[in-house]
């Protein structure tokens, strides 16, 4: 079914500024509870953007191990209720017995993708080995982080939303995805890549959030050899992106960045 809820509306607002106030409006960012369901049960319920929700589930599926295909999925349907909305999923023979064994609750909101999870091991559970043979000259970076922020539709409306992209240095920006939890942002972005088979070794991922380890590991799931984020990496996250071969660029802005691992991806001689 096509949903009929916005991922901005507008609200009443008044501002106040030098003494003075006026009334008026602002594009704010919507967010509703997205329940997600395998076989006839919950397994997470997600606080997110109501848009791209085919793309979020099939993305949190891959990144989540539940799938490994696009086609592990015999069945999706978008059910629309009054306090959010439910994604249910149907998976093939194999992926329902293996789902069955490791079944369990995942709650999270906004900006969290760890909750629920009982076990250390899980929370860093390794991820395979990133290889690729991109190398980019230092002005890429800051060519990638501008066509992400051109490419910001939904955030310039609203002002809070998160993006993740998806870059090429021959194409620019193939895909981008926007959701009010960075989180989603990325699985919304794995979904609408394995949806139509785009491969990931010869180009980054793009962040407007801070880098977290389960950022890295969504990345390294995707296939791509190089993130680049906005804001600044946790002490985990780099050492997992180091041990996954993943070159990971941070503090992005203007003409200026940091790279915190494998930086051979980078020509840096010039600088």
């Amino acid at each position: 079914m096509t949903l009929h809820l916005s991922p901005v509306i507008r609200l009443p607002r008044m501002s106040v500024a030098q003494d003075a106030c006026a009334a008026g409006e602002r594009m704010v960012p919507e967010e509703m509870p997205v329940a997600l369901t395998y076989n006839g049960s919950t397994h997470a319920v997600m606080m997110a953007s109501p848009s791209d929700l085919e793309d979020f589930a099939l993305g949190f599926s891959l990144s989540e191990g539940i799938v490994s295909d696009p086609a592990d999925l015999s069945s999706m349907d978008i059910v629309e209720h009054d306090i959010g909305c439910e994604v249910r999923m149907w998976l093939s023979d194999r992926c329902g017995s293996a789902y069955r064994i490791r079944r369990r609750a995942l709650a999270g909101p906004v900006g969290c993708g760890l909750c629920g999870v009982e076990s250390l091991a899980e929370a860093i559970r390794p991820v395979n080995r990133v290889a690729g043979s991109l190398r980019l000259q230092p002005g890429a970076i800051k060519s990638a982080m501008d066509d992400l922020s051109e490419a910001q539709r939904l955030n310039r409306e609203a002002r809070a939303i998160h993006a993740a992209a998806f870059w090429r240095p021959s194409e620019g920006v193939v895909a981008i995805r926007e959701d009010v939890g960075r989180h989603n942002a990325l699985d919304k972005l794995a979904g609408a890549l394995a949806r139509v088979s785009e491969p990931c070794c010869d180009g980054l991922v793009l962040l407007t959030s801070r880098v977290s380890v389960e950022m890295v590991q969504k990345t390294a799931r995707m296939g791509s050899p190089i993130l680049a984020a906005i804001s600044a990496p946790t002490a985990l996250a780099v050492r997992v992106a180091e041990s996954c071969g993943i070159t990971l660029v941070a503090i992005a802005r203007g003409d200026a960045f940091e790279v915190f691992t494998h930086p051979e991806r980078i020509d840096l001689r010039a600088s």
